[in-house]
């Protein structure tokens, strides 16, 4: 379980905002990253700011630990490949580690679930509303490279640079108050843009920027000869902007000047451009955090959209699962493993039913026909219904659990003192050491590496004490004999059966039926990588006349 959780908003939740969480949550260092901010509007190295603040951010409490699944899920990967924003046909840089992150941990509170279902749906199903929402993030990234100095190339006026940061700042205020009428809680950028705009600050800014352009307006006729110059240019009328806060008749800027001469105070348009500035973003810097972790779930409904996107397009339909009790049916339709889809290769669709949820399936069948390929899609999906996203399926039953545990990946280390049998142990140990009632259970081979007779054993002393935590288990095995047995004896409640669906010629499938395979077809794939009597003796030939031919 994350140690690391953020306190709820203690102030006005308006002053934040949170697209991710029922109740908003300051998941950023905000006294850090204000620091950082102020470090780099004033000019300063400012390193990658967002990045730094978004990595160090903690997460909402969650039952789930990612130590327990991220690894044998390769998510690292699959944020990297499957949630890749794509916006107007580019492909920005995200911040996967953070994704990553909220992703891998789910979070407890099911109403946040349901938020994130809700705005997730509505981007999807709005082409106006998503483009808003695609929009606010070309600004928010924007602001971060004038912010993080990454966009410039040499150095320029300072000051020009703080307006085009405020004037960037104000575009995004009055990009979120276009959402007032979205149907999902991205109503919250609205509540946001209107706290903000309702300030002092916010006034004195845009003044500030009017100022910048437009200290008077001026009119005039241009006469222009036939070959396109200026032949004539008469001035009509010079309007001064009067209602701004910054601007003042030309003889209350010049005694105003005359008089700080006289005091002994020298300094130039310039200084006092900087000294407005100054004070103008001293009085909206609050708002400047709020917006480095807004990039953070912008990014979250982007990557999700991405998805969408990717697998419709490779003729792949996902949705939104219904969550429902344990004692229900599962049912996964249309089922695919999205690692595939990231590697562009051609995920085989899949259905998966069985009577109830709550239980202990072994899957069997021969090797290279999908059945750890079926294990990853399971957890994926499971994760990502309880992330709030979208699952690759065409329809998906689930029940909610309270955290995944899979082990797939069993690699063997150089210094290792135990033999298989003893690192099989040691895995099976560690499965219960940190496995809860009711936890989602995902096992690759189990006990596959000793001796049948002792397998076999230890095999059915854990499927028996896994059935007393009442889990949602799936494994896979080789032990075709064994499982056939448990089939006919029916003597451990709760446990059912699944094997790869063969073809005519005893090809894979990829799909899944009921019941125990009766041969693992190791025939057909030494066949099929060349592992022969035959094959074997035309390399064995092939060696020694090679050999004659070099003595």
């Amino acid at each position: 379980m994350q140690k690391t959780t953020p306190p709820p908003l203690a102030i006005d939740p308006s002053l934040l905002v949170d697209l991710l969480h029922q109740v908003p949550l300051l998941r950023i260092d905000a006294e850090s990253t204000d620091l950082a901010i102020v470090i780099a509007f004033s000019g300063g190295t400012s390193g990658g700011l967002f990045q730094e603040a978004l990595d160090k951010a903690s997460i909402a409490p969650s039952t789930w630990d990612p130590r327990a699944y991220a690894d044998d899920l390769f998510l690292a990967r699959f944020v990297s490949t499957c949630l890749q924003a794509d916006i107007r046909g580019k492909k920005p840089v995200m911040m996967t580690g953070h994704l990553c992150k909220l992703v891998g941990s789910p979070p407890a509170d099911a109403r946040s679930v349901l938020l994130r279902r809700e705005i997730l749906s509505e981007l999807d199903d709005s082409q106006s509303v998503r483009g808003m929402f695609e929009g606010l993030y070309l600004a928010l990234t924007r602001l971060r490279s004038l912010l993080e100095g990454t966009g410039s190339t040499g150095t320029w006026d300072s000051n020009r640079r703080q307006l085009d940061i405020l004037e960037l700042f104000k575009d995004m205020v009055e990009k979120m108050g276009a959402f007032s009428s979205a149907r999902s809680e991205l109503r919250r950028l609205s509540v946001f843009s209107e706290r903000v705009q309702a300030t002092e600050s916010y006034r004195a800014l845009v003044d500030l920027l009017r100022y910048d352009e437009r200290l008077a307006t001026v009119s005039f006729k241009m006469g222009v000869g036939a070959d396109g110059r200026v032949r004539r240019l008469d001035l009509q009328s010079v309007e001064e902007s009067t209602d701004n806060q910054f601007v003042g008749s030309p003889v209350r800027r010049w005694m105003a000047r005359l008089e700080l001469f006289a005091r002994g105070f020298k300094f130039g348009e310039g200084e006092v451009m900087a000294r407005l500035l100054d004070a103008v973003f001293e009085g909206v810097r609050a708002e400047f955090s709020a917006l480095v972790q807004l990039l953070g779930d912008l990014e979250f409904y982007l990557g999700a959209l991405g998805f969408i996107g990717r697998s419709r397009a490779a003729g792949l339909e996902v949705c939104f699962p219904t969550m429902v009790d344990p004692s229900e049916e599962l049912r996964l339709f249309g089922l695919f493993n999205p690692l595939l889809l990231g590697h562009a290769m051609s995920p085989v669709p899949c259905d998966i039913g069985l009577d109830r949820i709550r239980t202990t399936t072994l899957i069997t069948g021969p090797n290279s026909g999908g059945k750890t390929r079926l294990l990853q899609s399971l957890a994926i999906t499971q994760l990502l219904a309880q992330s709030g996203l979208v699952v690759p399926a065409r329809q998906a039953q689930l029940a909610p659990v309270p955290t995944l545990v899979v082990s797939l990946i069993q690699e063997s280390e150089a210094d290792q003192t135990e033999g298989r049998l003893g690192m099989e142990l040691m895995r099976i140990r560690a499965l219960f050491e940190r496995l809860p009632p009711g936890a989602m259970v995902i096992l690759d081979e189990l006990c596959s590496g000793t001796n049948p007779s002792e397998g076999e054993e230890i095999f059915e002393l854990v499927i028996r004490m896994l059935e007393k935590l009442s889990p949602q288990a799936f494994i896979t095995t080789h032990f075709l004999g064994f499982a056939g047995r448990l089939a006919e004896k029916k003597n451990i409640p709760n446990l059912r059966f699944l094997q790869v669906a063969l073809g005519p010629s005893h090809e894979p499938t990829y799909q899944f039926a009921s019941g125990v395979a009766t041969t693992s077809l190791a025939s057909h794939a030494a066949a099929r990588l060349g592992v022969t009597g035959e094959k074997l003796l035309e390399l064995i030939e092939k060696n020694l006349k090679a050999s004659q031919a070099t003595s």
